[in-house]
């Protein structure tokens, strides 16, 4: 049988903000793993090979706990919705890599969170955000900012090769302004994934359930999008790139994913949402950690910033 259910917290306890700062740092050095695998694994292939073994082991979890995943309960639509948002979302972000840098990409990425406080208070009232939590969200934005402002200024490289099934300008737009482009979508496709689940009847459905629609919807789109873009499958890589595949599939889109589903459903979607700040500065640490990457005080000052704008957000009414 499925755990029991939880009741809905207003704040975000210290149980919710543990397992937001662990997930936001297993995210932040995903970037390194996807960044060191991408030359030998193409992007949306390795998305693919993510995804179908996300779905596995989700299928194997739910079969061990008991949770139906099948069951009719009226979430059909609203999944198959939360579904292809949550596949837009990645085919933007690995996409949109091709064309800007990966700070630009970065900063437009994050500003879901200000999706998701915008349109959810319409809805749900009790998401609605007080002034020094705006504050917050405000603060730790523009810190994320700063501390990618040095890339944000730069023009991105740009692959010799790029995708035949995608021009190099589309509509007119230049290379590193359609990559902007594309990293706004995602943000705005993974807010509209959290607007939707927090909205419908996923809002009620498992945790399992509310992931098991995103992750086989992104498995079967991926392939597709991978077909499209003239990628070359292959499943013959090294020791290090299956590695990297294993961390990102077992941890990133199974059960780190799995975690943040379970806390959309007990907590304030808004305050989650606005955690995920703390990613690009883990991704920045672990740059400097294992990359060897320069400490700056411009980067010491925006992880102060982050981490000021988490204990506003964070602060009970």
């Amino acid at each position: 049988m499925a755990p029991p259910l939880r009741e809905r917290k207003d704040h975000l306890d210290r149980l919710a903000i543990t397992l937001l700062v662990v997930c936001c740092a297993f995210w932040g050095f995903q970037q390194i793993l996807i960044k060191s695998t991408v030359d030998e694994v193409p992007p949306m292939w390795q998305a693919s090979l993510r995804f179908a073994g996300a779905v596995v082991l989700l299928w194997l979890w739910c079969q061990w706990r008991r949770v139906p995943l099948f069951q009719s309960d009226g979430t059909l639509r609203a999944g198959l919705v939360a579904g292809l948002l949550f596949a837009a979302e990645f085919a933007f972000i690995y996409i949109g890599l091709m064309y800007t840098s990966a700070s630009r990409l970065t900063v437009f990425l994050y500003t879901s969170p200000f999706v998701v406080a915008l349109l959810l208070p319409r809805f749900v009232s009790s998401e609605r955000l007080r002034r020094i939590q705006w504050a917050g969200l405000c603060v730790a934005f523009a810190s994320v900012a700063v501390a990618f402002s040095e890339g944000f200024m730069k023009s991105a490289p740009l692959p010799n090769q790029l995708p035949e099934g995608l021009p190099a300008e589309v509509l007119g737009l230049p290379r590193q302004l359609l990559g902007d482009a594309m990293a706004l979508a995602a943000g705005l496709m993974w807010g509209l994934t959290t607007l939707t689940i927090r909205t419908t009847l996923l809002a009620q459905a498992s945790a399992e359930k509310t992931l098991f629609y995103q992750v086989a919807v992104t498995a079967a789109v991926a392939p597709l999008l991978s077909l499209a873009l003239g990628e070359t499958w292959s499943l013959q890589y090294s020791s290090a790139a299956w590695v990297s595949l294993a961390l990102q599939t077992v941890v990133g889109a199974f059960a780190s994913y799995l975690t943040w589903m379970w806390m959309l459903r007990h907590y304030p979607a808004t305050h989650i949402s606005s955690f995920v700040f703390l990613t690009p500065a883990f991704a920045l640490v672990f740059g400097v950690g294992l990359l060897g990457e320069p400490l700056t005080l411009q980067l010491l000052l925006a992880l102060g910033g982050v981490a000021l704008g988490m204990v506003l957000l964070s602060r009970r009414a």
